[in-house]
């Protein structure tokens, strides 16, 4: 029985995914390196940046990580896998890496206790090969256990945001064109219905009540945080976002969007995805800066019904930070300096004091 292109994908990609479970310091290179192109371009969230070939990306990322958790772990709890627009053949995963955070990263105090930094990445396939990666870690997520987040709070409720209630996550195949399709169409149609507003209507525009499901979560990166309900997702996310840059959506020919389905769920990615003007007040606690911005964007939404009830959002808000001209990195070690083990000038984790 032959197996179809995106169940085949997901196959491809499941030993690294179970070596970073099982042995990521021992295993997981190698892993890597049976599927990966030798010109392998990873595009990981500031401050990781672009990287390239598999073994300057892994270094720099897992290897990063093993030394602030040595007993590292990945665990998946979104796997999915489809056909952009472009016939492009994408794998995206959502989930956690965990472990004890024992020693600094990039400068982060450890908290000596188990930690969790969420992800979303998206491998493209081509010819049996990862050839590119473009992946968001939340890393002011870490910051926030640690008690060292050094900017605004978030509207949202900051919470270990959980895998989908249905706890179906990880697609298996056969894939369904069908209802992949249906369900992308689906997504595609409310965000085309987002963008009418504010210059088509008032919130009506956006029918959120055709789309969405009442009970709806949607998820949204550390720095934002979470919404309950049409409501709560308007309150501690659209309200803020769009009174500060209402000329989100009128860009279409500088960015590109990377949209594929699977059974009831969609992935979208995209470097970048959006491109807006900070232009009010009210996001972030940011200034209106009248600065125009890139924005990264790497999403999952799942359907139940016909609505969408789970939206995992993840945005690279450091990137977005540093486009503005604030060093998030700089200002938490600002706060580091009265902290033991912490350059007292610098800020910076001093060598040899976390051994």
């Amino acid at each position: 029985m032959s197996v179809d292109q995106h169940t085949a994908n997901k196959a491809l990609t499941a030993p690294w995914r179970e070596a970073l479970y099982n042995d990521p310091a021992g295993a997981a290179l190698k892993a890597l390196a049976d599927i990966a192109s030798p010109d392998l371009v990873a595009r990981w969230a500031e401050p990781w940046g672009t990287l390239s070939g598999p073994e300057d990306f892994f270094e720099q990322t897992i290897g990063g990580l093993l030394t602030a958790m040595p007993d590292l772990e990945r665990r998946d709890t979104i796997v999915v896998a489809g056909r952009d627009d472009f016939g492009a053949d994408w794998v995206g995963c959502g989930g956690y890496y965990l472990g004890t955070f024992s020693t600094p990263l990039f400068d982060i105090p450890p908290t000596g206790h188990v930690a969790h930094l969420r992800f979303h990445e998206f491998y493209r396939i081509a010819e049996g090969k990862v050839v590119e990666i473009q992946a968001l870690w939340d890393l002011p997520e870490l910051m926030m256990q640690a008690g060292a987040w050094p900017l605004s709070p978030s509207l949202g409720r900051e919470w270990h945001v959980p895998g989908p209630a249905t706890q179906d996550g990880l697609v298996q195949g056969p894939w369904n064109e069908e209802e992949s399709q249906a369900s992308r169409k689906h997504i595609v149609d409310m965000l085309t219905a987002l963008k009418r507003h504010p210059l088509e209507g008032g919130p009506e525009v956006m029918e959120m009540e055709r789309y969405w499901h009442p009970k709806m979560n949607w998820y949204g990166p550390s720095g934002i945080g979470t919404g309950r309900g049409v409501t709560g997702f308007r309150n501690w996310h659209q309200i803020p976002f769009l009174k500060a840059m209402p000329d989100r959506g009128q860009y279409l020919d500088e960015i590109t969007y990377h949209f594929f389905g699977d059974g009831p769920y969609v992935a979208v990615t995209g470097w970048p995805n959006m491109v807006q003007t900070i232009t009010d007040d009210g996001w972030l606690g940011i200034a209106p800066t009248g600065k125009r911005i890139t924005m990264r964007s790497l999403d999952f939404w799942r359907l139940e019904k016909g609505l969408i009830r789970e939206n995992w959002v993840m945005v690279d808000l450091m990137d977005v930070y540093a486009q503005i001209g604030v060093d998030v990195l700089g200002r938490m070690r600002e706060f580091n300096k009265s902290r033991a083990g912490f350059d007292r000038e610098t800020g910076q984790a001093l060598e040899g004091a976390w051994q």
